[in-house]
């Protein structure tokens, strides 16, 4: 279905107007707008929502194991329909209530959750389609222009690929884990080490569905309802729920070398450390998943995981290097798990997408990618935010990915001015009862 919004003088005169009203309220509590915790029996039984103790302490974890909030009920769709029902009962009862979409759960800081409201369990759709043959959620199609995936956003990644796979394509930009719902990382962005080289997962996207706010249902693309889907590309699920993205796909090798010959050449080092092995295309994109395998078979994959991941600007990123690596790290001597450093092209990223990068041409990606005890875990808490303060109080423009901000002043100066505003009107346009993703804390203080 497509939708054309209104674009006349008046509508953003009026839509102005609301925004001036609503930047006095972002950052105080807006419980009271939502009617969460009083979700009626009727309509918890009329759309088959889930109330019991397992759903709901189920829908309050993540896989950051920090944040736990248990919403008032859980959705378990069976159709895109269900999704967009529920949705639109939100939007026109009396008191909305808000709405959080878990894919996998992989979010570090509660980003979808949601206290008191419902959260949309993704991984039931995908179940529901895979029981039924005559139903799919990946479909590879070939057009005169070449190759593309219309996908499922409840789809994972690892699916979209060795769907792909068989017939010789796959698209050219991925996450390093791929057991993650598409709707999920083209929310964020979703980034890897190939992405200086082929943009983001949100550059591969060419048309989407999309649930908005409202509970329309949507089809968007950079020429059709194109504020829609630059907003909702790294949106942080503010603006809409993605139901449906068309993803370019491209020839793909079926084997590549495994190497580092590139990173030693002119270095010294000892031979045997040399490392070089031959894998399949699939294998080298899915080489996360032997290692997460083994850690949930010793009982250490669902622990607390106090991740921080920082956009570095290139000019800057030795100040980072000297303050963070050789003081803060130096100093505490308690890091675990991998630390992710990958350099970063702007000028493959579109930034009339809600994404939010420095503004330089190059920069890098720092992930500290913590893994700990439920008994430490705020130290490494603590590292983090002895980390961002250094780069406030010295002046480097870090910007988050994956955010985790609670006050205006910091979502402000994350999006800068110019976009924050831009985020302001998309959601007012799309949203503009404030249902989606309250777990984001931008508009909620949920």
């Amino acid at each position: 279905m497509v939708v054309n919004y209104p674009s006349s003088p008046t509508y953003f005169i009026l839509l102005l107007i609301t925004i001036t009203r609503l930047i006095s309220t972002v950052g105080n509590k807006t419980e009271h707008l939502h009617n969460n915790f009083n979700l009626s029996p009727d309509l918890i039984s009329r759309h088959n929502l889930n109330d019991d103790p397992e759903s709901l302490e189920s829908a309050s974890r993540d896989f950051g194991n920090l944040v736990h909030h248990l919403p008032r009920a859980v959705l378990r769709p069976r159709s895109h329909y269900d999704i967009a029902s529920l949705v639109k009962a939100s939007y026109e009862g009396p008191v909305p209530f808000t709405i959080s979409v878990k894919g996998q759960g992989h979010s570090t800081r509660g980003q979808a959750m949601t206290r008191g409201g419902v959260v949309v369990d993704m991984r039931a759709l995908r179940e529901e389609i895979s029981k039924n043959k005559n139903k799919k959620n990946i479909r590879v199609i070939r057009r005169e222009e070449g190759y593309y995936g219309d996908v499922g956003g409840e789809a994972l990644w690892a699916d979209v690929l060795q769907e792909a796979a068989e017939i010789g394509v796959a698209p050219a930009s991925w996450t390093d884990y791929l057991y993650l719902t598409v709707g999920g990382t083209l929310s964020n962005g979703g980034i890897s080490g190939q992405s200086f080289k082929y943009g983001p997962q949100i550059s591969i996207v060419n048309e989407m569905d999309v649930i908005t706010g409202k509970g329309e249902v949507v089809t968007c693309s950079s020429h059709t309802n194109s504020e829609l889907f630059h907003g909702v590309l790294g949106g942080l699920g503010q603006f809409g729920i993605i139901t449906r993205a068309r993803i370019a796909l491209h020839p793909a090798p079926k084997m590549v070398k495994w190497e580092i010959q590139g990173l030693v050449e002119g270095l010294s080092y000892m031979p045997g450390f040399y490392y070089e092995k031959n894998v399949s295309y699939v294998e080298f994109l899915n080489r996360v998943r032997s290692g997460e395998l083994k850690l949930q078979s010793e009982g250490l994959w669902d622990v607390p995981h106090p991740w921080l991941n920082l956009f570095i600007p290139k000019s800057q990123i030795m100040d980072f290097d000297l303050g963070v690596f050789k003081n803060i790290i130096f100093k505490r001597n308690i890091t675990t798990g991998p630390v992710l450093i990958y350099p970063m092209d702007r000028s493959k990223w579109d930034n009339r997408m809600s994404a939010s990068i420095p503004e330089e041409d190059i920069f890098y990606t720092v992930g500290f990618l913590h893994s700990s005890g439920f008994d430490n875990w705020k130290a490494f808490d603590a590292q983090n935010k002895e980390i961002l303060k250094f780069c406030n109080d010295a002046g480097i423009k870090v910007k988050q990915y994956l955010p985790h901000y609670t006050t205006q002043e910091d979502w402000t100066k994350h999006f800068g001015p110019n976009k924050w505003r831009t985020f302001l009107e998309r959601k007012l346009q799309f949203d503009p009862r404030m249902i989606l993703s309250p777990g984001q804390r931008i508009f909620n203080n949920d």
